[in-house]
């Protein structure tokens, strides 16, 4: 009797640790912080007058952290179609505020906010307007421009080359590309001179693998009289775009117009990188992959991971059984960016079946 009482409740209470522990697993898969998207350190200053309004200072934030948002997101050419926004929209958009700094100097408000708007209502919200966003990819590109100067049959690279000596001068706070410029080296000067006759078509691999890096952009500057036109070759990885631009009177010595030529060649250059990232949000391929639910913090990660890829639109826990969980996920691309996607990110997906494993 003793002996089946205690079978019975070891029965039970092994029933009982065991809804426990999923009842606390489902509670712990819930996004406590939502995906997000975080713009720090922007500053607003206004005049400490009669009628000064906190609040107004603060929405005032909120729009240029949405506008620096829409910068690192899209396209030059889709600003226009996002120059008319809601500020309310904007809110609604928003999780969570904080005001990094505040002070007063000589009857000035300064404020330093931060923002952070939640990423599925700001794709949703672009999506609304046939806006393809990219991938936020911060990169480093060594960037070698060389100007050849027709009238003169001349070569700049570093010395007395305007766009060398001023193109990490000013950098965007929004601007997804780092730039290295190349140390001056005789060396890379006599090469880049012995197959001048050839530029067009010479690959600079003998300047670009002292650097280490796996992109790199090539910018042939040919001056003429009154036309400057660009060549760049941009390489990321395997692939190599080509892209040709020409501006009609120019004078690269002309503070202005080098700024002009250096800005339309740099909104050239985030714009190619952003198509290399985008996310068709029309595409929301669905798959299911089960897990065992004997390891939580498998889990746990493999969650926080999915809220980490931009191309995951959503995922849920379809359902979940005493072996394993199911979940669903909602993927702006196709199965293989999926499984490479997971795979630099160390995981090991058995994808035979409809119902994938995660093992």
């Amino acid at each position: 009797m003793t002996f089946k009482f205690c079978m019975h409740f070891c029965k039970r209470l092994y029933i009982f640790f065991w809804i426990l522990s999923l009842i606390i697993f489902f509670f712990s898969t819930e996004k406590v912080v939502a995906k997000s998207f975080d713009i720090n350190d922007i500053e607003i200053s206004k005049p400490f007058k009669k009628n000064f309004d906190k609040n107004k200072v603060i929405d005032d934030g909120f729009k240029k952290a949405f506008l620096e948002l829409i910068y690192r997101l899209t396209k030059s050419s889709d600003y226009k179609k996002l120059e008319n926004f809601d500020l309310n929209e904007i809110k609604s958009m928003i999780e969570t505020f904080s005001i990094q700094e505040e002070k007063f100097i000589n009857q000035v408000y300064h404020l330093i906010l931060g923002v952070s708007f939640n990423k599925k209502e700001i794709f949703n919200y672009l999506e609304k307007k046939n806006i393809y966003p990219s991938q936020i990819i911060n990169e480093k590109f060594l960037f070698i421009p060389i100007i050849i100067d027709e009238n003169i049959n001349d070569v700049l690279i570093f010395s007395n080359n305007p766009i060398y000596a001023n193109w990490n001068k000013n950098q965007e706070s929004y601007e997804l590309i780092e730039y290295l410029l190349p140390s001056e080296d005789l060396e890379d000067l006599n090469l880049i001179k012995k197959n001048l006759d050839n530029i067009e078509i010479y690959d600079f691999s003998e300047i670009t693998k002292k650097y280490y890096l796996n992109n790199h952009i090539i910018s042939l500057i040919f001056k003429s009289k009154d036309e400057i036109r660009v060549l760049s070759k941009i390489y990321n990885e395997k692939k190599e775009i080509i892209k040709n631009n020409s501006f009609q009177n120019l004078n690269l010595d002309n503070e202005q117009d080098l700024v002009f030529f250096i800005n339309n060649l740099k909104i050239l250059f985030e714009d190619t990188w952003k198509r290399l990232n985008e996310i068709n949000t029309s595409i929301k391929l669905s798959i299911i992959i089960k897990t065992e639910n004997n390891n939580l913090g498998k889990s746990a990660r493999f969650e926080l991971d999915l809220d980490d890829i931009d191309l995951v639109n959503d995922y849920y826990i379809q359902k979940f059984n005493n072996e394993f969980i199911f979940y669903e996920i909602l993927f702006n691309g196709t199965v293989q960016n999926f499984i490479n996607i997971m795979e630099n990110r160390k995981y090991n997906l058995d994808t035979q079946k409809k119902i994938w494993i995660l093992k």
